[in-house]
């Protein structure tokens, strides 16, 4: 520290000399500041421009809420809710058998009472908000980082899904706020109150209250009790969890909360609450809603859509009419579903156990989804859709897409040469399906015949990194577990589902880009405004040269490969066969079969199995004998449905022919040139070899008689 004490001690003189100006400039700086401000009222303007700013957003969003046709609202609620297929013609409705609805001014107080003191207890006196309800709910948002729900009133749950898009944003709920308002204007309270009854979902697929009195206890809800009209009220905080008929003792518990909050509100005496909490509650299925449509797969499946990806919820898809347009062919779909009721064309089952399968259409350009039928027999309301909720391995039919697409892109060429010998890498070792090698094998050839090795090989070859790249671009998501070279064969921890692998098919016919799949283009809330849009999803995948490639070498597996049963007179098809191995070495069958074919502006995928594989409970018969010949069946029935196009290239053996064709037509010319040349000197070396002939002869007298002369002295 001495050391440093003279420095110290320079810089601290400096100081006391240089300090006494700085401070008293900055003093004239900050008084000249001062001085401005007030005299140009610059506080006063910042706060007129904070209330300006406020008063404007209140401005635009009560601007907003007025032009909202609330008027309509109690009409749109009574709706069912629309399906429009892709020209924006009606598909279907979605409807319930629900009734009319019912006025709260009919029902006994205690039922309408029950929900109010347990969903919004200031129902009667609010405008359409609760300042301490949001109060409340906004300091719970604000400590969970998120918009998580709460504080809205009866009205503006009315409002949320009905009149706007489902997005839990505060700009939202600010909208629902004052759509609430606009709401309170136009409807009594008790209007408000019986739309919300009528249309609210209860649980056990019952959308009102009525419908729900018919469901748990087979009465008309006139005939409720307040025990019993405090059970169906406890079951809106959440229908499924609170089911009675899962759940008794929870929506027991939870009906104990609704009374005492109805007695702590005075809606019944201390006796009326102790008689209703004694009460057991006898459940009695007098019958709910049941769900009527058309093309019941497809429609569920766009609900699945509309729920997952849009916000909606099944109450509210149910209850508030709104109009949804799809991708929808109905021609393609009724066909599909025609093809579907054939059972002939299906492999028989084993007992009363039927083979299954899923298939879905989709169009390349879009990612529109055509057609869809998600398995056979019977199904319930969004039941187990096999295209869209199962995953299976799917086999062979990854082969395009894990090894030959990311091969073309390292600089192989469909007719490259691949060994077809004997193979082991660590302790992997694929086999071929007829357990035979050939040695070498083209990759087009590998591709025609399905075979295993070389595909393993060629994906050894160019490293395994890249297939596992490949395929994510594909849209395939992989397990830890699937980073192994199996997966060259579709060998994976959970597999794809028939959407999946069809969405991922789109590259080929599209020109190396992948389109999203989806059902849904857009949908209309029950007053009339969009609330949702889709939004296209194009991904570069590969190259346009390469999808060329691969539908070069996919339309020869139709024409001479694994899928020539799949050929249709007047239609180019390219496609991939697919299958998975049994887990029992001592049977020779098949668990899944897949195959996904496609023309220009079509795509398809079919799978085909049971839902639970066992030693009984397998597919015997290969591929080529069962899923080919369904998927031709299927094209063959939307055939008069979609334009006629043929593909940009031929297959690569077809190729060969032609380049064969050509060759051998070149050969025949260049003879055909030599042979007509040959013929216009023929003459000159006629004459040529005679005159040689004539010297020969004289040559051959002269030394005759030369020898002759030399021999006879």
């Amino acid at each position: 520290m001495e050391r440093f004490r003279p420095i110290w001690n320079v810089i601290n003189n400096i100081w006391q000399r240089v300090s006494p100006p700085v401070i008293k400039i900055l003093k004239q700086i900050l008084e000249v500041i001062r001085s401005f401000w007030r005299k140009k009222h610059l506080t006063q303007i910042l706060l007129l421009s904070g209330l300006m700013i406020v008063l404007l957003t209140i401005l635009f969003f009560a601007f907003t809420a007025s032009q909202a046709n609330v008027q309509s609202l109690q009409e749109g609620l009574t709706q069912t809710t629309v399906i429009y297929d892709k020209d924006g013609d009606v598909a279907t409705k979605v409807d319930t058998n629900r009734t009319e609805g019912i006025d709260v001014k009919d029902l006994p107080a205690h039922i309408p009472n029950a929900v109010i003191a347990i969903e919004d207890r200031r129902f009667i006196e609010h405008n359409g908000f609760d300042i301490k309800g949001m109060t409340r709910a906004f300091f719970n948002n604000l400590f969970a980082g998120s918009i998580t729900g709460g504080g809205s009133t009866i009205t503006q749950q009315l409002a949320k899904n009905a009149l706007l898009s489902p997005e839990q944003t505060y700009r939202r709920k600010i909208e629902e706020l004052f759509l609430a308002v606009e709401i309170e204007k136009n409807y009594s309270k008790d209007e408000i109150l019986s739309m919300y009854l009528n249309q609210v979902f209860f649980g056990s697929g019952s959308w009102g209250i009525d419908q729900a009195a018919k469901r748990y206890f087979n009465k008309d809800i006139s005939k409720v009790s307040i025990s019993e009209a405090a059970m169906l009220a406890g079951l809106l905080q959440s229908p499924s969890a609170l089911d009675p008929y899962r759940h008794y003792e929870r929506a027991m518990k939870r009906r104990d909360v609704v009374l005492f909050s109805m007695k702590e509100q005075g809606f019944i005496t201390n006796d009326e609450y102790n008689e209703a909490k004694s009460e057991k509650i006898i459940l009695e299925d007098g019958g709910g809603s049941y769900i009527k449509r058309k093309y019941p797969y497809y429609v569920d499946a766009v609900l699945d859509e509309a729920i997952s990806t849009y916000g909606l919820t099944q109450e509210e898809i149910m209850t508030r009419g709104y109009r949804i347009y799809t991708e929808m062919d109905q021609n393609i779909q009724s066909m599909l579903e025609q093809v579907y009721n054939r059972d002939s064309i299906f492999p028989a089952g084993k007992g009363e156990t039927i083979v299954q399968s899923g298939s879905v259409l989709l169009n390349p350009n879009t990612g529109g989804v055509l057609g869809l039928v998600g398995g056979r027999g019977d199904y319930v309301f969004r039941g187990f859709n096999r295209v869209t909720h199962m995953k299976a391995q799917p086999g062979s039919t990854l082969k395009p897409l894990a090894v030959y697409t990311p091969a073309l892109e390292e600089g192989y060429e469909t007719t490259s040469i691949l060994k077809d010998e004997p193979l082991q890498i660590g302790d992997y070792a694929p086999e071929n399906f007829s357990r035979t090698f050939q040695g070498e094998v083209s990759m087009y050839e590998a591709v025609e015949q399905s075979l295993n090795v070389p595909t393993v090989w060629l994906l050894n070859e160019i490293g395994l990194n890249k297939g596992i790249a490949s395929l994510e671009k594909f849209g395939i998501s992989l397990e830890p577990n699937d980073h192994y070279l199996g997966i060259a064969l579709g060998g994976m921890s959970k597999g794809v589902s028939p959407l999946q692998l069809a969405e991922a098919y789109t590259v080929f016919p599209n020109e190396g880009k992948r389109e999203g799949a989806h059902f849904i283009t857009k949908i209309i809330g029950p007053t009339g405004n969009e609330i949702a849009n889709y939004k296209k999803e194009t991904t570069r995948v590969t190259s346009k040269k390469v999808a060329k490639d691969i539908t070069s070498m996919l339309l020869g597996v139709v024409e001479s490969g694994t899928g020539k049963e799949a050929q249709i007179h007047g239609m180019e098809l390219a496609g991939k066969t697919g299958s998975t191995q049994l887990p029992y070495q001592d049977i020779n069958g098949t668990k899944d079969q897949w195959f996904v074919g496609y023309t220009p502006n079509i795509v398809g995928a079919v799978w085909l199995g049971y839902d639970q594989t066992d030693r009984e409970h397998y597919l015997s018969s290969s591929s080529s004998e069962t899923v080919v010949p369904i998927f031709k069946t299927i094209m063959e029935s939307i055939k008069p449905y979609i334009e006629a196009e043929e593909f940009s290239t031929d297959s690569v053996r077809a190729q060969q022919v032609e380049e064969e064709s050509d060759y051998q037509q070149l050969l025949k010319g260049q003879t055909d040139k030599w042979k007509e040349k040959l013929n216009e000197e023929a003459p000159k070396w006629k004459e040529k070899l005679n005159q040689g002939i004539d010297d020969a002869i004289d040559m051959g007298r002269e030394w005759k008689n030369l020898i002759e002369n030399y021999i006879e002295p």
